[in-house]
């Protein structure tokens, strides 16, 4: 089986799963992070190289203010986490998003992450925290501005490499696949410039659900596909 070498989720369905148990969102969000934990872990065991989840949009700053701080206690425990997980795995961890919004101590948290498991082999793991593909392009653009401003740079040499330079995701590859739960059939402004080639897959399973065997079914739909010349067809049985 030929497996994308980087698969992008959009983590949907947490709250939906919680209130079909008659239980509060939060319930959901806390057994999302656990299924983050056993898909990565899943995820390097099939040969899949990068993984790159939707954790926190910057649209979710919207949601009522008593789950949105949920939320971020969530993001604080789990950062703790991911460092053990990280050390057992050998996991490489990177977050990308804004993260000037975010409480001092949670970057802080980010910041000691990602400098204790950068040196790591093991799966490059990717989390989008107050995240969002417009934004993302906005902060690229300001970039490239500045350094026109400066004289470091010309309009006239501005190329697809230079715009992948100043992006989040920079020196990571483009995701192959895109997964996305619980019946929804949107990008919702997750990695917009990144995803342009890569292959759509949907699923009414809600995120706490998702399974080992879920994934294999994304990956088994991704070869059922012929990617060819940054396009792809259908495969035809004959």
């Amino acid at each position: 089986m030929n497996v994308p070498n980087h698969v992008a989720i959009i983590l949907d369905g947490n709250g939906r799963w919680a209130k079909s148990k008659g239980m509060p969102r939060n319930y959901g969000h806390v057994q999302g992070a656990k299924t983050v934990e056993v898909i990565c872990e899943e995820a390097y065991k099939m040969g899949i190289q990068y993984l790159t989840v939707y954790a926190f949009s910057t649209e979710n700053w919207n949601r009522p203010q008593d789950e949105v701080d949920a939320l971020m206690k969530l993001l604080r425990n789990y950062m703790k986490t991911c460092l053990k997980t990280a050390a057992k795995n050998r996991m490489c961890v990177r977050v990308i998003g804004d993260k000037t919004r975010l409480d001092e101590d949670i970057r802080t948290r980010i910041e000691e992450l990602e400098e204790e498991t950068k040196d790591n082999d093991g799966l490059h793991f990717q989390i989008a925290i107050n995240y969002g593909g417009r934004d993302e392009l906005i902060r690229a653009t300001r970039k490239i501005a500045a350094k026109i401003e400066d004289g470091s740079l010309k309009a006239e040499d501005i190329t697809e490499d230079t715009m992948n330079q100043m992006m989040d995701t920079h020196g990571i590859p483009d995701p192959d696949l895109l997964i996305r739960t619980c019946n929804e059939e949107r990008i919702s402004n997750f990695l917009l410039w990144q995803i342009a080639y890569a292959e759509l897959y949907f699923t009414p399973v809600a995120w706490p659900d998702f399974t080992k065997e879920e994934l294999v079914k994304a990956v088994e739909a991704y070869n059922r596909r012929t990617r060819k010349y940054g396009k792809t067809e259908e495969q035809v049985e004959v």
